[in-house]
């Protein structure tokens, strides 16, 4: 099992998800600073976190942003905060936070609630190409 260090941030995720997936390539389009790794929700390693954490998959299946030894966010919070870190115009995305929590997470689970619905879903989670392999614990 692959361990989290050097200061990088772990995003969890809906590996069967199609939005899930495409939003994870993008993500690593625009991490010019390589501070994010990956694991799906349904890998070991993503199951461990969770159960480390304390975090009903009942509840939480679609993100989580774990920061080893600092916090972890879901939901809205998780999708803000990986924004602002990509920096750049991804800055915009602070306006957001103006916004209660519970108002955000509203639009963030209308969207979770749908979303194999409106992006689809795959039959096995996403397979690393070789030159991302590293970036994805399992």
């Amino acid at each position: 099992m692959n361990t989290i260090s050097g200061g990088k941030k772990l995003i969890l995720f809906d590996g069967v998800c199609n939005l899930c997936n495409e939003t994870i390539i993008k993500i690593i389009k625009f991490d010019k600073k390589n501070m994010f790794l990956f694991a799906s929700l349904q890998s070991e390693f993503g199951k461990k976190i969770l159960n480390d954490l304390a975090i009903d998959v009942t509840q939480i299946d679609s993100i989580v942003l774990y920061e080893p030894k600092v916090a972890y966010y879901i939901k809205s919070d998780a999708a803000l905060n990986i924004m602002n870190s990509l920096g750049g115009f991804w800055k915009l995305t602070y306006i957001f936070w103006v916004f209660p929590t519970p108002i955000r997470n509203l639009v963030y689970d209308f969207i979770a609630k749908n979303r194999y619905r409106w992006f689809g879903k795959k039959a096995q989670c996403m397979i690393p190409t070789p030159e991302l392999k590293s970036k994805f614990l399992s």
